[in-house]
């Protein structure tokens, strides 16, 4: 990166079910906090960025309304990604290498208790093959799960009563600052730098992709420089998905912290937290993933330092 960008402050809320206040009234607070925490309003935002899913809101360009949680007028600039938030981040750290733009706002926000969270899931599959079958999320979590017990790599599973546990739903919002170089150090004395990030996809198809590895994951960290670190903040849907993270990324003694977090959510949220295990001194060097689809299918990795950047 030309430039160098930090998480700078971060607030975040999750619940299992919100059904008294909307998309707006639930994340203007979470917003206020983050951009609160550095003395920062909405003006002094360069770029804002959101993560979250049209499906899951049950209308057609539902992250339009929610731009009220952080007033689109005068006009913003302003971008949307129909996946986790971590993947809005991944765009709000290239827009931040442009000259003239410092700081970014990126949040995440979901409701899906509202509706069927497997059904809609299920939406992302292959619409020909697979999504017909409306098969969901658990079940093809168990299918990675059983893959992985008859691969006999992972001694873990290959005990009686392993069992994968039903779909997390929950609503939930995360906002993340972001800022570059000297505007980061202004803001705050713990900037955690991003030293890198990349994301990559599997196939589609689920038949034709190993589902006991990630090489996504692997591919990611590669690209992000992922060596040499000291904690892990993993995104985990389902508790077996540990284990292929860690193997795809090397992680061996360092310690681990795992989370599923809301759809759509959860990503960007472990980022948020391995930028506050950074910034207070739990890992000088840590690593942080998000990951989005069936069965670890898009992976994000980011590497995160504390101290002054390079």
């Amino acid at each position: 990166m030309r430039r160098d960008v930090a998480i700078v402050s971060w607030a975040s809320f999750e619940t299992p079910s919100e059904p008294a206040r909307n998309e707006v009234e639930m994340l203007l607070p979470v917003i206020q906090e983050a951009l609160g925490n550095v003395g920062m309003t909405q003006q002094d935002i360069g770029f804002t960025v959101s993560g979250s899913s049209d499906y899951l809101q049950g209308f057609p360009f539902a992250f339009v309304g929610a731009l009220d949680a952080v007033g689109a007028w005068p006009p913003i600039r302003e971008s949307h990604v129909e996946m986790d938030g971590a993947f809005a981040l991944y765009e709000a750290v290239n827009v931040l290498q442009e000259e003239g733009i410092d700081t970014a706002l990126v949040y995440a926000f979901a409701r899906p208790s509202r509706g069927e969270l497997d059904r809609t899931l299920a939406l992302q599959l292959d619409p020909y093959a697979v999504a017909p079958l409306w098969p969901d999320a658990r079940g093809l979590a168990g299918l990675q799960a059983q893959a992985m017990k008859d691969s006999g790599r992972y001694p873990q599973l290959l005990g009686a009563g392993h069992e994968v546990p039903p779909t997390v739903v929950a609503d939930g919002a995360v906002a993340v600052v972001l800022a570059v170089g000297d505007r980061a150090r202004e803001l705050t004395k713990t900037p955690a730098w991003i030293r890198g990030i990349d994301h990559r996809i599997e196939p589609p198809a689920l038949g034709v992709r190993d589902l006991t590895t990630s090489a996504s994951t692997t591919a990611a960290a590669a690209k992000a420089g992922a060596t040499g670190v000291d904690a892990a903040w993993l995104h985990v849907p389902y508790p077996h998905q540990e284990l292929v993270l860690r193997a795809a990324l090397s992680l061996v003694d360092q310690p681990v912290y795992s989370a599923a977090g809301p759809v759509m959510v959860g990503g960007l949220a472990q980022l948020a937290a391995a930028a506050a295990g950074v910034a207070g001194g739990k890992a000088r060097r840590a690593v942080a993933h998000a990951t989005s689809g069936p069965c670890l299918q898009q992976n994000l990795v980011a590497v995160l330092e504390g101290g002054d950047a390079a």
